[in-house]
Formats: structure tokens, C-alpha cells, sequence
């Protein structure tokens, strides 16, 4: 039997008071399209370095990953047909944190416990993401059906 642990359906407590001491804030909607899913990505990376977290950084590396993870996701399990997916990027005092929001509210992500057997080519990108954030969850999308998977990346 393969068990599963569920990712917490989370609203994260304090989130909108970081958001309110953003330093910079970015915010797109993307086609729900692989083509999407990589300009999400360029342009976190982008947005990073005009920030101060230039290319080839671990900061801009490791918050670039997480976004390409989590907007492939996006793509992948969220996507309804006509709708955008939208990426949010802040950037607190000590905190960058990256939301991917769908409109897919009955697939919410679940993370293995443990490594996907053998060489299936799906099920290791929440992996990644927790390995690499600081903390991540998932929250109903406010207003809106759908989901917001959210990652945050502390600054040393």
C-alpha cells in the first residue's frame, strides 16, 4: 500500500502582514500552457535580479526552481480550459515568497513520503519544493474557486 501524507489546506496566519511590509511586489497572469509555465520562470528570475539577487545566486537559483515546480504544477494538475494561471512574487525584509494560483479546487497537491518508485517522471516536484523552501502549504484562493500553493525562501 502506497501511503500518502496530505499537504496541510492552510491559511497561512500572518501572511497578509509580510505582504504588507513587501519591499517589492511582482504579479502576472500566465497561459495555463507549458510556454506559460516557462515565462513564469524567466520572468521570477528576472525580477529577482533587478532585486538585487542576480543570476546564478542561490537566492535567484533557488526561488526559480520552486516556481518552475510549482507553475508547472499549475499547468499540469490545475489547469481548466480558458483560464490563466497567476504567479505572485514578494519581497519582505527577510522573506521572498512566490504564490502560483489555479482554478482547480478538488486536485490539491499531496507530497510523498517517500522518493516515487522506479523511474516514474512524476511526483518529485513538491519534493523539490520542500526541500528547497523555507516553509510551503497550500490555501484556498480567495474570491475565486481554485487553489494558491505558496513556497517561502528565507534570506540569511
Amino acid at each position: 500500500m502506497n501511503s500518502r501524507i496530505s499537504t496541510p489546506w492552510v491559511h497561512a496566519p500572518g501572511a497578509e502582514a509580510e505582504t504588507a511590509r513587501s519591499l517589492h511586489e511582482f504579479a502576472m497572469a500566465f497561459t495555463s500552457s507549458p510556454r506559460g509555465a516557462r515565462l513564469a520562470r524567466r520572468l521570477v528570475s528576472h525580477r529577482l535580479d533587478a532585486w538585487g539577487h542576480p543570476y546564478g545566486g542561490r537566492v535567484n537559483d533557488t526561488l526559480t526552481l520552486i516556481t518552475a515546480e510549482l507553475a508547472a504544477n499549475a499547468v499540469r494538475h490545475g489547469h481548466v480550459a480558458g483560464r490563466d494561471f497567476h504567479v505572485r512574487l514578494t519581497h519582505g525584509t527577510d522573506i521572498l515568497r512566490v504564490e502560483v494560483t489555479d482554478t482547480r479546487t478538488e486536485r490539491i497537491p499531496v507530497l510523498p513520503d517517500r522518493q516515487p518508485p522506479g523511474d516514474t517522471e512524476s511526483g518529485r516536484g513538491l519534493l523539490i519544493v520542500a526541500g528547497l523552501a523555507t516553509r510551503w502549504a497550500v490555501a484556498p484562493r480567495e474570491a475565486a474557486p481554485g487553489k494558491t500553493v505558496w513556497a517561502e525562501l528565507r534570506l540569511a
